[in-house]
C-alpha cells in the first residue's frame, strides 16, 4: 500500500498520542478515527495532522477534548428495549439456575462509557433476584479507556434527560432525586467496580457468566476484532453468554460463539480444551506471505526504511555509507550526494560523538552498542539530546556485512520530564498551602473508593494470570511423572544389564580356555583372565586395539587367513596347532579354535585358545591335528 504524506503524518500523530498519552488508536478503523480528528481540527481551525501534533506538544489541556471526540460515549438505560428483555427473561434466568445458590454470578461490561449499561445490568438482576441476594452474589466490573467518562460513571448521578429511558416504576425503586439529579441506589452501587482497561493491552476480567459489550468493536478494523473476540473467548466460562450491539454480529468467529438470539445479538461461548483455548488467546494471527513477489517486498521494504520515525544509516564493512532515510536526511542535513562517500569524511563520523570506534566495537563484539542522552550542540546555541544504536547487520551464514547506526532525538521528551517535574513539585506546594482538612478527608474518601475499585479490577486481571500459570504448573507435573516412570523402566533395565555382566564375567573368568573376542576389524573386546596367565598382558592394555598390533609370544599373523575365512563365511569353524612362547619363556603347542561372532552374520570373531599340555586330557594332539587337516581339506 501507497500513503500519501497526509496519511503519514496521521499514522505519525496516532505514534505521538501512543507514545505521549499511552493511548493506541492503531487498532481503530482508519475512515471513522481519521474523520473524528478532523472534527476537532476544525473547531479549533488547524489543516493538516502536522500543525495539530504541534499544537498538542504546546497544548496539552487539548488531549481531553481530542479524547472525548474520538471515544464517542453513546449509551443509553435500557437501549434496545427488547434485547435487554430477552436477557432478563432467557439468560439471566439461565444463568441464575445453573449456578449453585453459593457462587458468585460475575459480569464484565467492556466499554461501558458513563455507566448506564451496567447499572441496567444491576437493575435486570436485582429485579429477579432481590437487593438482598444480588448485593450477596453479584459482581459486575465495568471498564473503559475513558477516565472522564468513568470519573462520571462512579459518581452515578445522572438528569432527568439520561433517565426518561427508565420505565418509572423503576426509576422510584432503584434512584434517589437529589436536587434536579437523580442517584443511582447505594447499596447496588457497591456491587458494580468500575476501572481502566484497554481491550487489547490488559489482560481480560475472567470465570465471567456474561460479557457485554455493546457497540465497541465496531469502532476496531476487522484484525484487531480477531484479537478481542479471542481475549472475550477466553475470559467467558464454558457456556457463558455474550451480549453485541445492534451494529456488530460474529460471522467469523462461529467456532468461538453460537448465535442464541441472533436478532438481539446475544451469542453462547463454544467451550474448547484448555491447550487449544490458551493458545488462542497468546497467539491472535500469523503473518502471510505477499502474493505481489519479491518485488513487492523489497520496495515496501526500503519505503519503510526510508519513512521510519527513527533517523537511520546503514554503512558496509567498507565503511561506505550506503542508506540514509529521511529522518537522518532532516536530522544531520545529508543529501542523496553523500551516499556512497566514505563515512569517515563525514562530520557525523566524530560529531556528536566518536562512532568509528564504536562501530569497531559493534563489530569486534557482534552486539548491539547502545548510547543514551548524547548531548548535540546546535547552531542556534540549543543542545539536542540524542539516543544511539549501533546494530552489526549479519547475512544467513552470520557473516558481518554492516552496521546500523539509529538516532531518537529525545530532547523533547526530557524537557517535558523536567517541566513535569517542576509542575509536580509546584503542584503539591501549591496543594499543601491551600487544602483544607475537610477537603483532604473528602478528596482522600474519593480516592480510596476510585483506587479500591481499580485494585479489585487488577486483582481479577491478576487471577485470570494466575489460572494460566495453574495449567501450565500442572502439565508440567504430568510430564514429571511420565519422566519418573521412564526413568524406573531404565534402572530395571539397567539393574538387569548388569547381572548380565556380572554372569556373563563368571562364566569367562571360570572357563579354562582363553576367550578373546573382536570386532570385524579384529578390534579387541573381551580378553579373559586364562589370556592374561598365557600372554603375560591384561585386559585393559589389549581391550579397544588390534589384534594384529599385539606383540605377544604367538605369531598373531599366521592366524590372518583363517580369521579372514570365519569373518568372509566360508567356514564356521576351524582348528590349529601353533608354536608359542608363553609369558614365561617357555615353549609351548598353543590350542586355537576359531568360530564367528554371530547376530544375522559374521560380525566379529571369537578365539578359543590354550595350551595344549592344558586340554590334553581333552584333546590329544593327534586329534587336534586331525582336525586340523580336515578342516584345511575343507
Amino acid at each position: 500500500m501507497n500513503y500519501s504524506d497526509q496519511d503519514l503524518d496521521f499514522e505519525n500523530l496516532l505514534k505521538y498520542l501512543r507514545t505521549n498519552r499511552s493511548f493506541d488508536f492503531t487498532g481503530y478503523k482508519r475512515s471513522s478515527l481519521m474523520r473524528r480528528v478532523r472534527k476537532r481540527m476544525q473547531v479549533i481551525n488547524m489543516d493538516n495532522f502536522t500543525n495539530y501534533q504541534d499544537y498538542l506538544e504546546v497544548h496539552p489541556d487539548e488531549f481531553n477534548d481530542l479524547f472525548n471526540n474520538i471515544l464517542v460515549n453513546v449509551t443509553a438505560f435500557f437501549r434496545d428495549a427488547s434485547a435487554w428483555e430477552y436477557l432478563a427473561t432467557e439468560v439471566i434466568n439461565n444463568i441464575i439456575n445453573n449456578k449453585p445458590k453459593n457462587e458468585q454470578i460475575r459480569i464484565w461490561s467492556a466499554g461501558c462509557a458513563s455507566g448506564e449499561e451496567a447499572y441496567t445490568l444491576a437493575i435486570v438482576i436485582a429485579e429477579i433476584l432481590g437487593i438482598e441476594e444480588f448485593c450477596r452474589r453479584v459482581k459486575i466490573y465495568a471498564t473503559d479507556v475513558d477516565k472522564e467518562a468513568l470519573k462520571q460513571a462512579r459518581q452515578a448521578v445522572y438528569s432527568d434527560k439520561n433517565i426518561h429511558t427508565v420505565p418509572s416504576e423503576l426509576r422510584d425503586k432503584y434512584f434517589d432525586l437529589v436536587g434536579e439529579n437523580y442517584v443511582f441506589n447505594q447499596d447496588l452501587r457497591r456491587c458494580v467496580i468500575f476501572g481502566r482497561h484497554d481491550l487489547l493491552q490488559d489482560a481480560p476480567i475472567s470465570r465471567l457468566d456474561l460479557l457485554v459489550c455493546r457497540n465497541t468493536l465496531m469502532y476496531f478494523n476487522a484484525e484487531t476484532q480477531g484479537q478481542i473476540i479471542n481475549r472475550f473467548h477466553f475470559a467467558i466460562n464454558d457456556n457463558g453468554y455474550l451480549f453485541l450491539g445492534k451494529a456488530e454480529i460474529l460471522v467469523m468467529h462461529f467456532n468461538l460463539f453460537i448465535s442464541t438470539d441472533l436478532k438481539n445479538r446475544i451469542f453462547r461461548k463454544v467451550s474448547l480444551d484448555k491447550t487449544r483455548n490458551r493458545q488462542r488467546f497468546i497467539i491472535s494471527s500469523r503473518d502471510q506471505e505477499s502474493p505481489n513477489g519479491i518485488n513487492q517486498e523489497l520496495l515496501i521494504r526500503e519505503l519503510a526504511f526510508d519513512t521510519a520515525s527513527t533517523a537511520q544509516i546503514v554503512i558496509n564493512t567498507q565503511g561506505i555509507l550506503i542508506m540514509i532515510n529521511e529522518q537522518a536526511r532532516n536530522l544531520f542535513g545529508l543529501t542523496f550526494k553523500d551516499l556512497n562517500r566514505p563515512f569517515q569524511d563525514l562530520e557525523l563520523s566524530y560529531r556528536p560523538v566518536e562512532l568509528r570506534s564504536l562501530i569497531d566495537q559493534a563489530y569486534n563484539e557482534h552486539r548491539t552498542i547502545t548510547l543514551t542522552h548524547v548531548e548535540r550542540y546546535l547552531p542556534n546555541s540549543e543542545t539536542q539530546y540524542l539516543d544511539m544504536r549501533i546494530i552489526p547487520l549479519q547475512d544467513a551464514e552470520k557473516m558481518i556485512i554492516g552496521v546500523t547506526v539509529a538516532f531518537n532525538d529525545v530532547t523533547r521528551y526530557l524537557k517535558l520530564q523536567a517541566a513535569l517535574l517542576r509542575s509536580r513539585q509546584e503542584i503539591e506546594t501549591t496543594n499543601e498551602e491551600l487544602q483544607s482538612t475537610n477537603e483532604e478527608l473528602e478528596t482522600t474518601n474519593e480516592e480510596l473508593q476510585s483506587t479500591n475499585e481499580e485494585l479489585e479490577t487488577m486483582n481479577e486481571e491478576l487471577q485470570s494470570t494466575n489460572q494460566e500459570m495453574e495449567t501450565m504448573n500442572e502439565e508440567l507435573q504430568s510430564a514429571n511423572k511420565e519422566l519418573q516412570t521412564i526413568n524406573y523402566e531404565l534402572c530395571d533395565r539397567t539393574y538387569d544389564l548388569n547381572n548380565t555382566n556380572t554372569v556373563l564375567s563368571s562364566i569367562l573368568g571360570s572357563l579354562q580356555m582363553g576367550i578373546i573376542v573382536m570386532d570385524s576389524s579384529f578390534t579387541i573386546l573381551i580378553w579373559n583372565h586364562t589370556v592374561e596367565n598365557l600372554w603375560g598382558l591384561r585386559s585393559e592394555e589389549v581391550i579397544n586395539k588390534s589384534w594384529f598390533s599385539l606383540d605377544i609370544g604367538l605369531p598373531v599373523e599366521q592366524l590372518r587367513t583363517p580369521m579372514r575365512d570365519i569373518l568372509s563365511g566360508r567356514k564356521k569353524f576351524q582348528e590349529i596347532l601353533l608354536d608359542a612362547t608363553n609369558r614365561r619363556g617357555k615353549q609351548i603347542q598353543c590350542y586355537i579354535a576359531f568360530s564367528p561372532l554371530i547376530s544375522d552374520k559374521a560380525e566379529g570373531i571369537i578365539l578359543m585358545m590354550a595350551d595344549v599340555e592344558t586340554i590334553s586330557n581333552m584333546i590329544s594332539p593327534a586329534e587336534i591335528e586331525k582336525r586340523q587337516g580336515e578342516t584345511s581339506g575343507d
